[in-house]
């Protein structure tokens, strides 16, 4: 797929680290001109990607997005939805206050909403696009004291996703959803050690009671944040021009469900 996406424009929200990171280091190696966006800007970061600061939990982050893309390149071609985090309490639904279920919905749910909003016109107009909206397993599985609001919201979106699939196939734009299980990025890395520390365990115990509570993962290990940028990295890409209104699950096998 070397150079399978030469001349194409990409947005990767939240990609400065973990997954978006490595999406978009995988998109500008196939050669797209990758955009990433993110509250503040990595130190030492030695890409070339356009950098964008942005919270895409404010509703007016969007549109001032959307126009510096559209400004400095005229076009549009992938918009990959990675922003997004589990920001509420543990202990399930006594321990979530209503700003907990609002902020859930506004940047695992909402930013996505805006920030698709913002660019179709341009995608429609060109009649191509491709849009990837990042879940997570919990949307189908949830663990009831650790991400019940996050998994309604993200089960919202694979709603969404699926419905905005139907809306735009005629118009030459596909949508798909990519949802990981457990994915060993710094942000689990620390998760992982502040639990050991709090429960006096090892940080390989920690790891293990998370995979546990996520249910039996036949391949035994989290994922690789290349894994998960290696798959979004075919459905944008021309070998990937039937599918869309789709949901892949990259879970080593954990999804407890047919």
């Amino acid at each position: 797929m070397n150079n399978s996406l030469k001349g194409q424009i990409a947005l990767v929200t939240g990609g400065t680290k973990g997954i978006g990171k490595a999406i978009a280091k995988e998109l500008s190696d196939a050669g797209a001109d990758v955009v990433i966006t993110a509250r503040t800007q990595a130190k030492n970061d030695e890409s070339k990607h356009y950098f964008i600061a942005a919270d895409h939990s404010e509703s007016e982050s969007a549109e001032r997005v959307a126009k510096e893309i559209l400004k400095r390149y005229g076009k549009i071609d992938i918009i990959v939805n990675n922003a997004g985090a589990n920001l509420s309490p543990d202990g399930g639904y006594s321990k979530l206050t209503d700003d907990d279920w609002d902020n859930e919905f506004q940047l695992n749910l909402m930013a996505a909403v805006r920030i698709n909003k913002a660019l179709l016109p341009t995608m429609i107009a060109q009649k191509s696009g491709v849009i990837i909206n990042i879940s997570m397993n919990p949307a189908k599985q949830p663990i009831w004291d650790m991400t019940m609001a996050y998994s309604a919201a993200k089960a919202a979106l694979n709603t969404y996703s699926k419905a905005l699939a139907t809306e735009l196939g005629s118009k030459g734009i596909r949508v798909n959803t990519v949802s990981p299980g457990l994915v060993r990025t710094p942000q689990m890395q620390s998760a992982m050690e502040n639990m050991a520390k709090s429960s006096n365990i090892t940080v390989d115990e920690a790891t293990k009671l998370v995979l546990d509570k996520t249910g039996y993962v036949p391949l035994e290990r989290a994922a690789e944040p290349e894994e998960v940028a290696n798959l979004v990295r075919f459905l944008v890409s021309p070998e990937a021009l039937y599918i869309t209104g789709a949901i892949y699950h990259i879970d080593g096998g954990s999804l407890a469900v047919v």
